[in-house]
């Protein structure tokens, strides 16, 4: 029996990294990772047999028309940022790639959008809509678009919240990118109080549920629906718990309101989009049942706010 064609899409990008390195390594199926740059892709391809790194780019899918009408599971992580091309590959052709596979033939699509664009119960946030970023209504165009495709019943939609990762080999996440920060910040930010919560997953455990995934469609009344993400965490337990890491005392604790915050915006001249207000407001970017190797039976690499710490090389303080 053949082994599974897996095509991976934006393989050169923080989660794509980590999914190549975990099939490359943890599995015997037929990869295609595909990227733009060839240079930018750190794992290492030649580990085993069985991987191609395509060159290409999304915005001419079609050039593998080929190819993805062979293709078993397609994960697609692939998206652009911002710029004028945002819409046309995030939309138009993640559609247009959707439409290539053949749905007699293909198991399985893992597509990566963004929890931003699913409100507490994750349903459609309709602000994310309306006044999101680029990158946010893109997400939320094409989610809107995917009930019509025949391919539709195979896809599972994956929705990533905060996203850590990155190493020497690894782009960093944005996230990642200024955690090394927060030694020097708690100083500050641990005499305060903030209304409001979020979930994070590690790159690493993002991979993880992916090689799941891979090896367990869902099926029959399992949901197609999977918020990423450790278990929800407030903004006041992260900040307590990044004290005890770095031992410093909280003596006391000044509630920030949102009318103080309404008031200190114009007093600082702080330009602030019609998405920054609403995220202002909202505070509470929480989801129902999400999904992490923790939830599956797997081990976790990155649970804790500590292993977020330790993982990114901010040394813990003794007592």
């Amino acid at each position: 029996m053949n082994p599974k064609r897996i095509l991976v899409t934006g393989a050169s990008g923080c989660i794509g990294h980590y999914i190549s390195e975990i099939l490359i390594q943890q599995t015997d199926y037929e990869l295609y990772l595909l990227v733009r740059n060839p240079k930018k892709l750190q794992v290492d391809t030649t580990a085993r047999p069985g991987v191609t790194v395509l060159q290409g780019d999304m915005g001419k899918i079609e050039q593998f028309d080929d190819l993805l009408k062979t293709i078993d599971t397609a994960v697609l992580t692939a998206t652009v940022w911002g710029g004028d091309d945002i819409f046309n590959i995030n939309v138009d052709k993640t559609i247009e790639l959707l439409n290539l596979l053949a749905p007699d033939v293909c198991q399985q699509v893992i597509y990566f959008s963004t929890a931003s664009i699913l409100d507490r119960h994750n349903q459609l946030l309709k602000e994310a809509g309306e006044i999101g970023t680029d990158y946010i209504r893109s997400k939320y165009e094409c989610f809107q678009k995917i009930p019509g495709l025949a391919i539709a019943p195979k896809i599972t939609k994956v929705f990533p919240t905060l996203v850590l990762g990155g190493d020497t080999n690894k782009p960093y996440s944005h996230l990642s990118a200024g955690l090394p920060e927060v030694a020097n910040l708690i100083n500050i930010i641990r005499f305060f109080q903030a209304d409001g919560s979020f979930h994070y997953i590690h790159g690493k455990d993002i991979a993880e549920v992916v090689r799941y995934l891979i090896d367990n469609p869902p099926t029959g009344s399992d949901s197609r629906q999977l918020i990423l993400g450790q278990e929800r965490i407030t903004a006041n337990q992260a900040v307590e718990e990044v004290c005890k890491y770095l031992n410093k005392k909280i003596y006391f604790r000044i509630p920030l309101s949102l009318s103080l915050a309404n008031i200190l915006i114009p007093i600082f001249r702080i330009q602030m989009a019609a998405w920054d207000r609403f995220c202002l407001t909202y505070r509470h970017f929480s989801y129902d049942n999400p999904v992490n190797p923790g939830s599956l039976g797997l081990p976790n690499y990155c649970g804790t706010f500590s292993d977020v710490l330790e993982v990114h090389g901010v040394k813990r303080k003794a007592s």
